[in-house]
């Protein structure tokens, strides 16, 4: 099936996951957990990803991009959590159709400053481009670090002042949570989702529960971001097999069953959002 736009995911109603990739394995999981849930994803390589992988994006964003056109589920491809201008400049030449530029790390003028121009660069070549806040209302840490909180007021002129498509906000997820226990501030999205005239998306979702996710999507919530989850799944795998059988040499043997256990989990997560392909 041809990709699908993140654009069109973005503005056909409900919510989306997206899911991060970082093998092949990976890029398979959730092309056959978004068929088992009869459901539309977003399949994202993060900067982090692609320096994992020499730092060249071509060869996985390749596979990835193979992967999601072999399947039948709509999937979109979304690069991720991008500091690097020249990454996003290598977006369009590798079937993104969206990207996650992150100047959080920056000052709030500073971050402004390069996320407009991120935003102006991609709009004038059809690409959809999120950001985040970053450090929000003057509070130490950044965005996502427990306890920082995302300002109504503030994200909206972010938004006005940038012009990109959609905000990742700080509502009480965190990243690399292994155990699902975040508790979201529900009022605070719904706040927001009045606030912020673009859609707002979740990240660290792999240690929000399921109820937890179902709230934000009513809140507003529009994309809902997952990585760990599907890590921990891959690794429980790996190493449960390998305990089992520690004479095996043959890594196909213990990538299978890591892959069938991302699978799972995509699944499961695609069937939380209600959405349908």
């Amino acid at each position: 099936m041809p990709l699908t736009r993140t654009h069109d995911l973005m503005t056909a109603g409900g919510a989306v996951m997206a899911f991060n990739v970082i093998t092949i394995e990976h890029a398979e999981a959730i092309a056959l957990g978004a068929e088992a849930a009869g459901a539309p994803a977003i399949l994202q390589i993060s900067e982090n990803a692609v320096r994992f992988h020499g730092g060249n994006l071509a060869p996985i964003a390749a596979a990835t991009a193979a992967v999601a056109r072999a399947s039948t589920a709509r999937l979109a491809l979304h690069l991720d959590h991008v500091e690097s201008v020249d990454l996003l400049h290598a977006a369009h030449a590798h079937d993104f159709d969206s990207v996650m530029f992150d100047a959080s790390k920056l000052p709030y003028g500073e971050n402004v400053k390069a996320t407009a121009e991120a935003a102006r660069w991609a709009r004038e070549r059809g690409i959809w481009l999120e950001a985040e806040l970053g450090r929000v209302g003057g509070k130490p840490g950044d965005a996502h670090t427990p306890g920082v909180r995302t300002d109504p007021a503030e994200a909206a002129a972010y938004v006005a002042d940038t012009g990109v498509d959609a905000l990742a906000v700080a509502v009480g997820s965190t990243h690399a949570m292994t155990e699902r226990t975040a508790t979201l501030d529900h009022a605070l999205i719904a706040t927001l989702a009045t606030t912020v005239p673009v859609p707002l998306v979740l990240h660290g979702s792999s240690g929000v529960p399921d109820t937890e996710i179902r709230r934000a999507i009513a809140s507003g919530i529009k994309k809902i971001n997952v990585g760990t989850a599907l890590n921990t799944a891959y690794t429980g795998a790996v190493r449960a097999f390998l305990e089992a059988h520690p004479s095996t040499v043959d890594p196909r043997k213990y990538l299978a069953p890591a892959r069938e256990a991302m699978t799972g989990a995509v699944a499961g997560f695609l069937r939380v959002t209600g959405a349908h392909a």
